[in-house]
């Protein structure tokens, strides 16, 4: 963690109350029907759980205490600036060390906490009213936030949930379950794999330290994304061309080395397997106990593509947002072409060890990985090493 005395370099409790000033009002229910609200998605997430090991045949170990949080928008960014300080310690000690080389004063340092955590927290704002559910994997616990004796905790924010299915006009049961069904299944994947959440805490600690701290680096790094942002023109130029911009003008650009690139390109393909993993089980359990999933499914994609106003669609795109969606997308092709070909046992093999999780290629050209791992295996529900 990073050292409480002297200077911080985020002001962490500003970008907390900066956040919870600028939070949109949730919707309108009354206290009746909150608890409600917090009881039924409570027990859809004990029911997810059973539907998706059955459904995944993963089995997470007994031991797998991780904790299911019913949290408003004020918790949920609470919960989220504990994860980031946790996360980001090594980097923010780092660049402190290499002010004080500098000399920097500790005045300097105090105002440019400031900045960065009133910062942070008009980002949180922003994405506070739109996440329905998150796994948090590197969330240290806490009195009010508790975690699993491994790290990690369930967030389920219910005035988005109930937003969204009032904006959608779904079933409102069917709409708390489905959603339950895709974040459970994001818990199972870290429960029932033990060696991911290493794997991904040292992809990312590995990014961090090879960002570059010169200021004058970081403010033409800046410049340029902020010029691809303005450049509208430019990308759909490209667009139209077939050209792969994907990865390019969102606030990640700033600190890509050409190391960063290779870890980035390793860390997109394991949140596309992750997040389309999800979205392939959350639609393989819903038929059999979600009635209205097929309609909930079609409203909640036409939302997605839809997304909102001019200024909405550019923050997605500088916050990297947009490329969550496409995460989505592509890692639910992936998991459906690997479970028609291999069954769902000969998908689990991806959760073998970090040498058998999909590259950035595989993710777009499911048969490489599925050459590279089954050889010349073929049929369906070959025998593997499923995670258990």
């Amino acid at each position: 963690m990073t050292s409480l005395g002297g200077p911080q370099m985020v002001d962490w409790n500003l970008a907390v109350t900066t956040a919870t000033r600028l939070l949109r009002p949730g919707p309108e229910v009354s206290r009746d029907e909150a608890r409600a609200v917090v009881a039924e998605l409570r027990a859809h997430a004990a029911s997810a759980e059973e539907h998706v090991r059955a459904y995944t045949r993963m089995s997470p170990p007994p031991s797998a205490d991780t904790p299911v949080l019913v949290v408003d928008r004020p918790g949920w960014v609470r919960a989220n600036v504990a994860g980031f300080r946790s996360l980001l310690a090594p980097l923010l000690d780092k660049m402190r060390d290499r002010r004080n080389e500098g000399g920097s004063s500790s005045i300097v340092t105090a105002l440019g906490g400031k900045v960065t955590g009133a910062e942070l927290g008009v980002l949180l704002s922003f994405l506070s009213s739109r996440v329905l559910g998150q796994y948090e994997t590197f969330a240290p616990p806490s009195r009010e936030l508790p975690g699993g004796s491994g790290g990690g905790r369930l967030l389920l924010v219910a005035p988005n949930i109930v937003h969204v299915e009032r904006e959608l006009g779904v079933d409102p049961r069917d709409f708390r379950l489905w959603v339950t069904l895709h974040e459970e299944t994001h818990r199972t994947q870290f429960t029932g794999v033990p060696w991911l959440r290493d794997h991904l805490e040292n992809e990312i600690r590995g990014f961090l330290d090879e960002t570059e701290l010169d200021p004058g680096h970081f403010a033409d790094r800046l410049g340029e994304t902020v010029r691809s942002l303005l450049d509208r023109d430019g990308r759909e130029k490209k667009a139209a061309e077939g050209a792969d911009d994907e990865d390019g003008g969102s606030l990640v650009e700033l600190v890509q080395t050409p190391a960063q690139r290779e870890i980035l390109g390793r860390l997109t393909a394991v949140m596309s397997l992750l997040e389309g993993h999800a979205d392939y089980v959350m639609d393989g359990v819903g038929p059999a106990v979600v009635p209205s999933v097929g309609e909930i499914r079609e409203k909640f994609q036409e939302r997605r593509a839809k997304g909102a106003s001019r200024i909405d669609l550019a923050l997605r795109r500088l916050l990297g947002l947009d490329a969550k969606l496409r995460q989505y997308r592509d890692g639910e092709r992936f998991v459906r072409a690997v479970v028609d070909e291999t069954g769902m046992d000969g998908f689990n093999r991806v959760w073998t060890s970090p040498n058998t999780l999909p590259t950035k290629r595989e993710i777009h050209h499911p048969a490489e990985w599925i050459a590279r791992v089954h050889g010349d295996e073929t049929g369906p529900d070959t025998p593997g090493d499923a995670a258990n």
